[in-house]
């Protein structure tokens, strides 16, 4: 079963200095975070903000050519976490039918953005996100974290993002 999701925004790991895209149940209290590199990270806080650059970075440039292939995105699933580590599909239609393409979440949810193509989660994922036990590198966030959640999402300066160089 896949619960849909969307991103509540990015945070700093403040241990590692490492991003996190933090999904959230809009129907619920549940959170998954996912630690993800600092340019998709960028990418993503981009199309947040809805921020263009004057020439196509990676996930617009992927945009544009399935937009030019007539490949609509029709949704992404964060569908498996195996050793720490988190995996997605992207689901294209085209012509001939749907396939599903595997990608790094935080790909798939930059595209997810760009092209308004639903974010959902399978609930195994979530159950095991919520096992994996917490050290000071990976905090695990739980329903009973949502104020600390909404605490860091309010100290998240978008101007951080941008002082990256690509």
């Amino acid at each position: 079963m896949y619960r849909r999701m969307t991103v509540a925004g990015l945070v700093m790991d403040p241990e590692s200095n490492t991003p996190i895209v933090i999904l959230t149940d809009p129907e619920g209290d549940d959170h998954l975070p996912i630690w993800i590199g600092l340019l998709e990270a960028t990418s993503i806080a981009m199309e947040l903000e809805k921020i263009k650059f004057p020439r196509p970075m990676t996930h617009d440039l992927v945009k544009n050519v399935l937009d030019h292939l007539d490949v609509a995105v029709e949704k992404i699933e964060v569908c498996d976490l195996r050793d720490n580590t988190y995996y997605a599909l992207i689901y294209l239609r085209t012509g001939s039918g749907v396939s599903a393409i595997d990608s790094r979440p935080s790909d798939a949810i930059a595209i997810a953005l760009r092209t308004d193509a639903p974010i959902f989660v399978n609930e195994e994922v979530l159950r095991k996100s919520q096992k994996i036990p917490e050290d000071k590198d990976h905090p695990v966030f739980r329903r009973e974290d949502k104020e600390n959640l909404e605490e860091l999402l309010e100290k998240l300066d978008p101007e951080d993002f941008g002082k990256y160089k690509m």
